[in-house]
């Protein structure tokens, strides 16, 4: 299964390699004037090895395909945008976006294109000396800072959709403040030791021999390059908005479709403008937790009718698709262009009521889920009083709880004499290694829970357990500030199936073939069986456990 972090489009698979080299180059180039606090041997060696880098053949190619990849595919996915409106934070990405061309010009003609060429040494100390105590100074810590934030912002859109991202917020914002003020500090100091060593005329005279400092005649041809690469920046930038004037233009001359929500609002809306732009255009609520990249499903609608007429899903959004285990007739709503009219169910749709949004939302992962029942309860506590019922149900989960939370589970719902835990773990893989090992922990907790049952005098309890891993979509289910936290979606449907297949099989638990591959775990041979479940095309493969116990003779995949 394709990453969360790699679904979407060629172009926004692109886009992202392309913008995580340049964020690496920034950043080496930061911290490299950083290092000027600590000495300036560190500031060599680290430059000196940063240059050897970004300089040489295959470095120089890198950075500059990924420089134009990146410009062209975010200036098309703007030019082929169908409306203005869209989050702020948008804006700020394109805004800082199309400044950084402008600002970058001077800085580039006059490092790399003063170094190419004059053969200029444009190490730090020609580059403070050039502009130190000036406006294109103060120009070029703009352009610091204007880059540095256009990253970390695209950064954070990128990886705001894992779960290790939220819980390192609070640090990776530290360092996103820490990094631009130690360059800015760094460049500051040093800019200050040259002045001060450069104040003597015979030593700037050395200096200038030892940068080859252009002459009037070199200075010249440089301001001739950033004047004229400054003019295809323009044309560019200005180009890109006259196309996107253009299809706004031809947008509103064409006959326009009706999008109709179900539970919302008909509107009418350019024809090929994607449903998720029309209803941003329209100001209804639509979910869209990567923003309309294609890199997660949440806005996902159902088309309820006009599913014949829409152009078909690319591969992309037929990956992202299947991921989550989405209908036929459902499609991404950042990446259908409606051609006719079209009704759609939005999936995830927002209420606008405070505290509500974003749970309500829902997060997909990847998880191990557990089923676990006891048997026969309805007979066994058939005639007795219910207070004597809430005592031995109390008792029995007091027993077979730890080792679910010992394994780092969580009990997210108990269901009379039944429960369902799920492991909300890093991966996929610790999840179900998780999921295991609590089965093995409820097997023995159950023996000693047994044992004293019967030195009472008491009969046995029998139990089921089912574990699947998959897809689930967690968040807040129900009426606002009603809403508990819980789980949904195919995985949990089959956990419980088979939990219910023990009891014919006459077994403590199953394990879905799904739980032990991700676990590396091994099935002995000819162990396991094949079993249709209900709402499953396939047949299930799983291993029947005789006793939950059992689980700790599983060996791992060699």
């Amino acid at each position: 299964m394709t990453h969360v972090l790699w679904r979407g489009s060629w172009a926004a698979r692109v886009r992202i390699a392309s913008g995580l080299i340049l964020m690496g180059y920034v950043t080496l180039h930061l911290l490299n004037i950083a290092t000027v606090l600590i000495s300036p041997t560190a500031f060599d060696v680290f430059q000196d090895a940063r240059l050897w880098l970004t300089r040489s053949l295959p470095g120089t190619v890198v950075i500059g395909a990924a420089l134009l990849a990146h410009m062209v595919l975010s200036l098309s996915k703007v030019v082929t945008g169908r409306t203005l409106r869209m989050p702020v934070r948008d804006w700020v990405q394109i805004g800082l976006g199309v400044l950084i061309p402008l600002l970058l010009v001077d800085h580039m003609i006059y490092t790399r294109g003063a170094y190419e060429m004059l053969g200029v040494d444009t190490m730090l100390g020609y580059v403070t000396r050039l502009i130190w105590g000036t406006q294109d100074g103060w120009g070029q810590a703009v352009l610091l800072l204007v880059t540095w934030v256009h990253g970390c912002i695209g950064l954070h859109m990128w990886l705001r959709l894992t779960d290790w991202w939220r819980r390192w917020l609070p640090v990776m914002f530290g360092l996103a403040v820490l990094v631009p003020t130690l360059s800015l500090m760094g460049f500051v100091v040093f800019a200050r030791v040259i002045d001060g060593l450069l104040s003597d005329a015979r030593a700037e005279a050395a200096a200038h021999a030892a940068w080859n400092w252009p002459d009037a005649a070199g200075f010249a041809r440089l301001d001739m390059a950033a004047t004229n690469t400054s003019y295809v920046v323009y044309a560019v930038l200005g180009a890109a908005a006259a196309g996107f004037a253009l299809r706004r233009i031809v947008a509103a001359i064409a006959k326009p479709i009706r999008v109709h929500y179900v539970d919302g609002p008909s509107v009418r809306a350019p024809r090929n403008q994607t449903i998720l732009e029309t209803s941003q255009a329209s100001g209804v609520p639509h979910t869209a937790l990567c923003g309309g990249r294609g890199r997660c499903t949440t806005c996902r609608v159902i088309i309820e009718d006009g599913l014949e007429d829409l152009p078909p899903a690319s591969e992309a959004e037929r990956r992202s698709l299947a991921a989550v285990g989405a209908p036929p007739n459902a499609r991404l709503a950042c990446q259908v262009r409606p051609t006719a009219p079209v009704t759609v169910f939005r999936v995830f749709d927002r209420d606008g009521k405070k505290g509500r949004a974003h749970a309500s939302q829902g997060k997909e992962a990847r998880l191990a889920v557990l089923f676990l029942d006891m048997r026969g309860f309805t007979a066994r506590t058939d005639g007795q009083l219910p207070y004597d019922v809430v005592f031995l149900l109390n008792r029995f989960f007091d027993q077979i709880v730890p080792p679910i939370v010992a394994a780092r589970g969580t009990v997210d719902k108990y269901m009379g004499d039944g429960l369902m835990a799920v492991f909300e773990t890093d991966s996929a893989d610790s999840s179900a290694r998780a999921a295991i090992e609590a089965v093995q922990g409820i097997g023995a907790a159950l023996d000693r829970f047994n044992a004293t049952l019967a030195s009472e005098g008491g009969a046995p309890v029998s139990i089921g357990i089912g574990v699947h891993l998959g897809t689930v979509v967690l968040g807040e289910i129900g009426a606002a500030g009603q809403a508990p936290r819980t789980l949904i979606g195919d995985t949990v449907n089959f956990a419980s199936r088979l939990e219910s297949e023990t009891k014919a099989m006459g077994v403590q638990a199953l394990l879905s073939i799904d739980t032990l591959e991700a676990a590396g775990m091994a099935a002995p041979e000819g162990g396991l069986v094949a079993l249709s479940l209900r709402g499953r095309e396939a047949p299930l493969e799983a291993l029947p456990l005789t006793l939950a116990a059992d689980a700790a003779g599983l060996r791992a995949h060699v």
